[in-house]
């Protein structure tokens, strides 16, 4: 089977919400909101298209915003996605959802709809806005009942990393599907990004061994173990174990920066990863993204450059995550400022 590629694709900047930890309001309350235009849309598309057939991988679309039900052209987009039978994932607010709205997005071809607890309620709606917690955990069964796989993602930071294992239960009694979580990427907020390496280890080992009973009791939740460090967390437990077969040189796993996923803002402009500012490789209203992958992305491919990984034996599998490093250390090959590996 060819392999996917995934483009996680920012339609808009209008959001109902201006959470503190956003990444398009960093710094700035006063930026202004930006949002593809239908032509702008249709040719951006295409372009993604064009990628997937030079190096022939199937698309998929992560389509958010901003809110990017609030795109005017929005279900004109999915129209234009289902008629080319591409599989897409929503990540966006739980505001504007109900049972006809999710009714409709399954009709279009949506598999999953990601929304976002960074918190119980109190510390949720503080992140967000008043409200927004028990909303998202109301729209949560609208989504089941559609038939679409339901996400919930939580970004951990010192504020509410004591408060993961209660999102797990309150997301599980829920109904979730699916649920992860990642780390905060420091980008100037208010944010507290002050979590040692130990500290992390152990929320690790606290909901790795919460995942484990919810599995044993049955539990149809599926755990994503999303950041890349459970690598590191499993291979000390014995979990995960490198392959006899593993070849020197070849990457499997880790950090897909530079390696099967982009991100396309409203402006056009293209990053390997969001949570880098300064990863921008080209703009897809004026770059063939075939082109752009070839050569201005290639910087992000010297896993040797890797200041600690580039040294680990798990390099080929973990590698932590750079925007973090990068965020901390300004150094996009910097050492994970949660990874309590010695070397």
């Amino acid at each position: 089977m060819k392999q996917y590629f995934s483009f996680q694709w920012h339609i808009t900047d209008v959001c109902d919400q201006r959470c503190k930890h956003c990444y398009i309001f960093s710094g700035s309350d006063d930026k202004p909101l930006v949002s593809m235009t239908w032509e702008q849309m249709r040719d951006t598309f295409y372009n993604c298209l064009d990628f997937c057939e030079m190096y022939d991988r199937l698309p998929y679309f992560y389509i958010t915003g901003g809110d990017p039900i609030l795109h005017p052209d929005f279900w004109r987009l999915l129209k234009l996605i289902r008629e080319h039978d591409i599989p897409f994932t929503i990540m966006g607010n739980p505001f504007h959802l109900d049972d006809n709205v999710c009714r409709k997005l399954k009709s279009y071809g949506c598999e999953k709809y990601q929304l976002s607890l960074d918190g119980l309620r109190e510390t949720h709606d503080w992140f967000r806005k008043p409200g927004s917690f028990d909303c998202t955990i109301d729209k949560i069964g609208c989504i089941n009942r559609a038939g679409i796989r339901s996400v919930v993602m939580t970004t951990v930071s010192a504020d509410n990393m004591a408060e993961v294992p209660g999102i797990i239960d309150a997301a599980v009694a829920a109904g979730v599907n699916v649920f992860a979580f990642s780390r905060y990427v420091p980008s100037g907020g208010e944010l507290n990004t002050n979590m040692s390496p130990q500290d992390y280890r152990n929320l690790l080992k606290v909901c790795d061994k919460k995942f484990k009973e919810y599995k044993a009791a049955g539990c149809k939740t599926y755990f994503n173990k999303k950041d890349h460090l459970w690598t590191l967390y499993e291979y000390e437990t014995g979990e995960f174990k490198i392959p006899e077969t593993a070849k020197d040189g070849m990457i499997y796993g880790g950090c897909n920066c530079g390696n099967c996923h982009i991100t396309i803002l409203p402006t056009g402009d293209i990053y390997t990863c969001r949570r880098v500012a300064e990863s921008k490789v080209g703009n897809a209203l004026e770059d063939r993204l075939a082109d752009v992958w070839v050569c201005e992305t290639e910087q992000y491919r010297n896993y040797d450059k890797f200041i600690k990984c580039g040294k680990c034996e798990l390099k080929a599998w973990c590698r932590g995550c750079p925007a973090v490093a990068k965020g901390t250390n300004g150094s996009f090959y910097s050492a994970d400022p949660q990874c309590w590996k010695e070397l």
